[in-house]
């Protein structure tokens, strides 16, 4: 009987595991090749997993929920199409060979990790007699946060065997409080009166990685917000005469959103030490521009695709890959590669009827732009026969940014320089 192992594959920079959400087929059903198999979830992004061959699955090495490392095999297909016999899938605990003298079956991720010590970067003050085990990417993140292996010891795990999973590092992270404060001075969140009216529901798996990483953002950089206003009355009008039209031909909605992920990446340009990070006491400048743009999802959650290299592409080329990535989102369909690399983020405050608003940094960038709605004002407006009262469509920007390397000298500038490639915006331009 031929027989081929599907994968866990890789799935972007960083990315060492993934979780099992959902499985799409049983042991025994017919596999067309290109059809997914299953559904996966990282820190980053939910997937599916396609098969590459047509077959028969012949056995699923892993239950929904459990942690895979990237590279194991986690499912086999039969390519011959005979009848399978019922097999015995080994125990948790085997460690012989299985009967199968081809293939030896993968034991669970979580068990290759579970035998591994905990490091000295987090072995201060461990309790004598301890036998608990870290993943190594717990020992990691634990080492970030300043995590002691004493304060590790007395957070609760929902792993096997109580194991404490990334995940449960993660939640405790959300409500720990300062992330340097030593395990004996341990600031724990008050304590929540309700009433037996009142709902409580756990917070999904993506809202918990949100609330993780935003508080992780606010405890590194020092959050500065600068504002401005701008005129759109010249591109309020143009997209006016244009949207219509530019649906019909190209099936595409023509938003606000790719003229300003243009003109960010053009002050980007202009201004190239705010697309940086920072390493410690290394700045990082960054060479490729590449601007994410907060998605807002179905479910109220978020999600940051990236348009890469935005400023070597033109307008169109903008709006297509802003249309297209945004669609994918809300769908569930990007690729891990699709969110990240970012190097300045943008979000769009004025598609909810906010005016302003000052967002926190998506770390590990140091700037992100927030514009708000567009509003009709009566402004001052110089002409050449002296100042007038005249109807705008006026906008505001706001850029927060990381005050360890960025002053608000250069955060001004590059906001004056946005705003005066919108308000100069080309309006001859074809799309």
């Amino acid at each position: 009987m031929a027989r081929f192992e599907i994968v866990m594959p890789k799935l972007g920079e960083s990315i060492i595991e993934a979780t099992i959400t959902k499985w799409l087929k049983k042991e025994g059903d017919s596999v067309k090749e290109d059809e997914s198999i299953l559904e996966i979830a990282t820190d980053k992004v939910d997937s599916e997993i396609p098969s590459t061959v047509e077959g028969i699955l012949l056995q699923r090495l892993f239950k929904e929920g459990d942690v895979v490392a990237i590279g194991t095999v986690i499912a086999v297909i039969d390519l011959g199409g005979e009848d399978i016999p019922a097999i015995e899938k080994p125990k948790a605990e085997t460690k012989a060979a299985s009967a199968d003298p081809v293939k030896e079956k993968p034991k669970p991720f979580v068990e290759k990790v579970a035998s591994e010590p905990i490091p000295e970067a987090v072995n201060d003050n461990i309790q004598p007699g301890s036998d608990r085990f870290y993943s190594p990417l717990v020992k990691n993140i634990a080492k970030q946060e300043n995590i002691s292996a004493q304060e590790l010891e007395h957070i609760s795990g929902t792993g096997s065997e109580g194991r404490l999973t990334k995940q449960d590092l993660l939640n405790y992270i959300a409500t720990r409080g300062t992330a340097t404060h030593p395990a004996s001075s341990i600031q724990h969140p008050a304590s929540v009166n309700f009433t037996g009216e009142d709902e409580v529901i756990e917070m999904d798996r993506i809202r918990q990685l949100i609330s993780s990483h935003m508080v992780r953002s606010v405890q590194t950089s020092p959050h500065v917000t600068s504002f401005i206003e701008a005129d759109m009355t010249k591109i309020v009008t143009w997209r006016d005469q244009h949207k219509d039209g530019f649906f019909q031909r190209q099936g595409l909605k023509l938003t606000f959103t790719p003229v300003f992920i243009d003109a960010i990446a053009k002050a980007v340009r202009d201004f190239p030490q705010v697309n940086v990070s920072v390493d410690g006491t290394r700045i990082v400048y960054h060479k490729n521009i590449n601007v994410g743009m907060a998605v807002s999802l179905p479910n109220f959650n978020l999600i940051v695709p990236v348009i890469k290299n935005a400023d070597q592409k033109n307008l169109f080329g903008i709006l297509r890959d802003v249309n297209d990535l945004a669609e994918r989102a809300r769908a569930s369909k990007l690729k891990p590669d699709e969110i990240m690399g970012g190097t300045i983020s943008l979000t769009n405050l004025g598609s909810f009827g906010t005016l302003a608003g000052t967002p926190i940094i998506n770390q590990p960038q140091t700037a992100i732009i927030a514009v708000g709605s567009i509003k009709k004002r009566p402004v001052v407006v110089e002409t050449p026969s002296g100042d007038a009262i005249m109807i705008r469509h006026m906008m505001i920007l706001s850029i927060t940014y990381d005050h360890r390397v960025i002053d608000g000298a250069l955060g001004g500038q590059f906001l004056n320089r946005m705003v005066s490639y919108l308000e100069n915006f080309d309006t001859n331009q074809n799309l």
